[in-house]
């Protein structure tokens, strides 16, 4: 009896010893802290900040939905685990807000590293502010300077009209997998960043579903700079009655000049000066200013000739683009545009700033890409200068590739598409091809095609460019 006793009382302290060891080496219940369905918004953000900077892995087990009025930084080496049933509501207890969850160190431009969203539910319950952390950084959840990012199973299905569902800038090796994503705004959002991967995500967007701006509003990104060696796999662009805005993909280029006196700015235009670059911030009514006096703030907003510069970075670029991006399993039920490489020329922002160098966007792959609707919106519509852009395996309905021009530059540069072991399902004529842009080249050649209706018959328009084209489709083989 004595040896049992002992030996269960040995028991019962190594298995407390191996408690306390765990919640010190990460693992952590939030509950211990005080979050809670039946707490009030600003005691759960109190208590969940308490429980994230301990590290390590939190774990939200509870049920219930959890409301919450301000947002949690979260830094280093730390994973938020959400249990089955559990949703985060943002609630105006003490003012609005924008950001649900944040990296610590997105508020001094330094990076975090390892950490891991998991399984996380908001619903944002009408609580949409554009921005109050981090100029141009919007994002429901938002990271800015990150690296190793995770986040699996992310769901938001109330997204309203100011802020994405994710936003991620300045980042390197992201992973988002197993999303979904319903609103009236962006579903994934991303700035400058190398290495990612987005997957098996759901989208039933006004806006953009997927936005790739390394050029942006100035509302819309906190900084500049490419976006490259990504794969986006396996995404759903579902159809619904909302009006029809925005893309399933914008793939959106820039370029900006040095700042010189006397030179015109408006609303989102960038600038080079002192080793930064700097941002107009104004309304967009499409007015014009004239710069006398140089940016050289180091932070913030400084109001100079009547312009609000907002200093935007520290290392300098003057172009920005993607590159070297691979879409592969993508289902387009949507009826609009499915891929715009884009540039803006509009009151809220011009992508390019004349006679600036010129972006070129590189080595786009659209791979198993499947038009599923019966819309008239091209499948691929092109405003920048791309090197090339490789089209295989996929299924294409009435929706070709459209080249427009933004009035900006004078130089396209060539571009060579390969479209190979595609399915063209059009009864009658399909407009495969689209060029307005004056003395474009665009080199285009189809291989091993296949043509779903016996009266199927390829065209293409060219206004001022010139097209090469070598193809094995009716009405383009001679």
């Amino acid at each position: 009896m004595y040896k049992t006793c002992k030996f269960f009382l040995f028991s019962l302290l190594f298995l407390t010893s191996l408690l306390t060891e765990a919640q010190k080496g990460g693992f952590i219940n939030a509950a211990e802290f005080g979050f809670s369905p039946d707490a009030t918004g600003v005691e759960n953000v109190t208590a969940l900040q308490k429980a994230v900077d301990q590290t390590g892995t939190i774990i939200i087990s509870r049920p219930g939905t959890y409301k919450v009025a301000g947002t949690t930084y979260v830094g280093s080496n730390t994973t938020l685990e959400f249990g089955n049933g559990v949703v985060l509501q943002k609630v105006d207890e003490v003012g609005k807000f924008s950001h649900v969850l944040l990296n610590k160190g997105a508020l001094t431009k330094t990076y975090d590293e390892h950490i891991t969203i998991r399984d996380l539910v908001v619903m944002v319950n009408g609580i949409d502010l554009v921005f109050n952390e981090v100029f141009g950084l919007r994002g429901q959840i938002a990271f800015f300077y990150v690296k190793d990012l995770r986040i699996e199973g992310f769901r938001c299905y109330d997204i309203m009209p100011a802020q994405f569902g994710i936003h991620v800038c300045t980042f390197e090796d992201l992973v988002i997998d197993n999303a979904i994503l319903k609103g009236k705004k962006d579903g994934i959002h991303l700035g400058r960043g190398n290495r990612f991967r987005i997957s098996n995500a759901v989208f039933e967007t006004v806006d953009d579903a997927l936005a790739l701006n390394a050029h942006d509003y100035a509302t819309s990104n906190p900084e500049l700079g490419w976006i490259e060696n990504g794969v986006i796999e396996n995404c759903h662009d579902l159809a619904s009655d909302q009006k029809l805005v925005g893309y399933f993909c914008r793939i959106l280029a820039g370029g900006w000049v040095d700042w010189k006196k006397g030179m015109e700015v408006q609303k989102a235009d960038a600038v080079v000066s002192n080793g930064r670059i700097y941002r107009v911030n104004a309304d967009p009514d499409g007015k014009k200013y004239k710069s006398t006096t140089r940016p050289t703030h180091t932070q913030g907003t400084k109001e100079l000739d009547g312009i609000k510069w907002v200093m935007t970075q520290e290392d300098v670029e003057y172009v920005a683009g993607v590159r070297n991006v691979t879409f592969r399993d993508i289902y387009l039920e949507k009826p609009r545009t499915g891929f715009s490489i884009h540039f803006d020329n509009g009151k809220w922002s011009r992508s390019y700033y004349p006679g600036a160098e010129i972006p070129m966007q590189r080595q786009l792959v659209f791979d198993n890409i499947r038009v599923l609707h019966k819309g008239s919106r091209e499948f691929l519509g092109v405003d920048t200068p791309i090197d090339a852009i490789i089209i295989s395996n996929s299924s294409l309905g009435n929706t070709g590739i459209k080249f427009h021009s933004n009035q900006a530059m004078k130089e396209y540069f060539p571009t060579h598409i390969s479209i190979s072991n595609t399915v063209f399902n059009t009864e009658g004529k399909m407009t495969l091809l689209d060029n307005s842009v004056e003395n474009k080249l665009i080199y285009l050649k189809t291989s091993n095609s296949i043509e779903s209706s016996k009266d199927f018959s390829a065209l293409v328009h060219n206004k001022g460019g010139k097209l090469v084209i070598d193809s094995d489709l009716t009405g383009l083989r001679d």
